[in-house]
């Protein structure tokens, strides 16, 4: 299908690999991402199955139960947008594939994990799953490109001047968000875009997903929470006691983890699990996720930050967002080489901020920091951790690097730390 003015995503060569190895593939992330879109560019056809409050399918959702035949047929790939609106369909995809045995026969799409009633195959051979996330800074095309993440995993690396960068850029970049529909809007219209987006999530989504009527105050209310949490590792109780002192109401530990389970479904947080492996032999690891929403610009509508001055006058919260950020297009990069993303935290107060482990095995370790200032401080850190794990004849850290904002190049330090602006960055 011909799609106009469509942003190549990092993801697209992925697709076209999964289309040629499987018969289906599917296509998971938040609302807003730009799965349609991409699905669209990789198909011949298409079938919409999403209800809105403006945009109703709901006759094709009932074709889909009582006629799927019907839906499969079109010009392959076939997009099917919204597929878990009618989960029967995903048997009968696997069913139409096992029966032609050709590969690249479908693109479903999904925006929330489904309930497994109706479905009696998990799909395992014929299948292949896509994770979709927001923009990164590179898609957007506000950074240069000019480092590659894989080429700096693998000590591929040439220092290079990259250019200032200013904090009012940065804080531009983190409330705008990567939600492909905002990229060319304001900072003040994405705030407002990712505010409504937040509003018919509670309003529709979250009933949509399984039919359940959930306090919408109280839904709120979570998420404020988890955007003051952003990028730490508070526990459900932390955010049942940040409601109490902040918002000066009460919720139920129970409620919280049926919420947080629904946001999840949804796709609207995008957590880091810990990394335990490898690293330390005596040491008890936390096993405690750090927190994400799906993109930064969620955070900053919640707190009702829509400018940059807001963002500036609360360094603290602006170190976090920026953390936020970039751990959002470390994911995307990493997953474009099928690296795996964690964080690190034990208990005697050692962090890493992310941990990137590749195919191999080797693993990276990197400090996130918004200014030039902290970078001393950063590298010194992750040499002190690479010193001590070493020590302790464990699989130290291949490579340090400390990703920064406020830096003007690429750069390896004498203590063999490199130093790479975000705006830099890409796959």
């Amino acid at each position: 299908m011909e799609i106009k003015n469509y942003r190549k995503r990092i993801v697209d060569d992925k697709i076209e690999y999964y289309l040629k190895l499987f018969g289906a593939i599917c296509i998971e992330g938040p609302k807003y991402c730009g799965k349609t879109w991409t699905g669209r560019y990789h198909a011949n056809s298409e079938i919409l199955l999403y209800t809105s409050p403006t945009i109703n399918h709901q006759d094709n959702v009932t074709l889909a139960k009582m006629a799927p035949s019907i839906i499969l047929e079109g010009e392959k790939p076939r997009l099917i947008d919204e597929w878990q609106l009618a989960t029967n369909l995903w048997d009968e995809v696997r069913i139409d594939v096992d029966k032609t045995g050709l590969k690249g026969q479908y693109i479903l799409t999904g925006s929330s994990t489904p309930n497994r009633e109706g479905i009696f195959h998990s799909g395992a051979g014929r299948f292949g799953k896509i994770y979709l996330r927001t923009m990164s800074l590179y898609e957007s095309g506000d950074s240069s490109g000019d480092i590659s993440l894989k080429d700096l995993c693998n000590h591929k690396f040439k220092p290079k001047f990259t250019g200032e960068v200013d904090l009012k850029k940065l804080a531009r970049l983190i409330i705008r968000g990567g939600f492909p529909a905002n990229i060319e809007y304001s900072i003040k219209d994405a705030s407002m875009m990712v505010k409504q987006y937040i509003k018919l999530t509670i309003d529709h989504d979250l009933f949509q997903l399984d039919g359940i009527q959930r306090d919408k105050h109280k839904v709120h209310l979570l998420l404020k929470s988890l955007a003051r949490n952003e990028s730490t590792t508070a526990s459900k109780a932390t955010l049942k006691k940040d409601i109490c002192d902040q918002d000066h109401e009460d919720i139920n530990i129970d409620t919280v983890s049926s919420y947080l389970d629904a946001f999840d479904k949804l796709h609207l947080l995008d957590n880091d699990e810990p990394f335990a492996s490898n690293i330390r032999s005596f040491i008890r690891v936390k096993q405690m996720e750090k927190r994400h929403f799906a993109d930064p610009s969620i955070s900053c509508a919640l707190l009702n930050i829509n400018d940059e001055k807001k963002l500036i006058e609360d360094l603290e919260t602006f170190g976090f967002l920026f953390e936020a950020m970039v751990e959002r297009d470390l994911k995307i990069y990493a997953d474009s080489f099928n690296a795996k993303c964690y964080h690190y935290q034990d208990y005697q107060n050692n962090e890493i901020d992310y941990v990137i482990e590749l195919e191999d095995g080797k693993w990276c370790a990197f400090e996130i920091k918004l200014g030039a200032n902290q970078i001393d401080k950063a590298a010194q850190n992750l040499v002190k951790l690479k010193n001590i794990i070493e020590k302790e004849n464990r699989k130290a850290p291949s490579l340090l690097c400390v990703i920064c904002g406020l830096s003007n190049a690429a750069y390896q330090r004498d203590d063999g730390v490199y130093v790479v602006p975000i705006t830099a960055l890409k796959n």
